[in-house]
């Protein structure tokens, strides 16, 4: 679905940038969901159920591209 958008962003900056621009995003997701787990008292193996759904959701949609 995202694929073309992530493939074209990645040649239009390079896959060196994209890579650490993907990584900072991805970080910053993470403590996203961390904030919210701790915020309604998810615990800390549930928490990291969300980030493995989170990352798998991302792939399926094509943003890991």
């Amino acid at each position: 679905m995202f694929a073309p958008i992530v493939i074209l962003l990645r040649n239009l900056i390079g896959k060196p940038e994209f890579i650490q621009l993907r990584g900072k995003m991805i970080a910053l997701h993470s403590k996203a969901i961390t904030r919210f787990c701790n915020t309604i008292g998810i615990d800390r193996t549930q928490r990291q159920n969300l980030i493995r759904l989170a990352r798998d959701n991302g792939k399926r949609l094509g943003l890991l591209a």
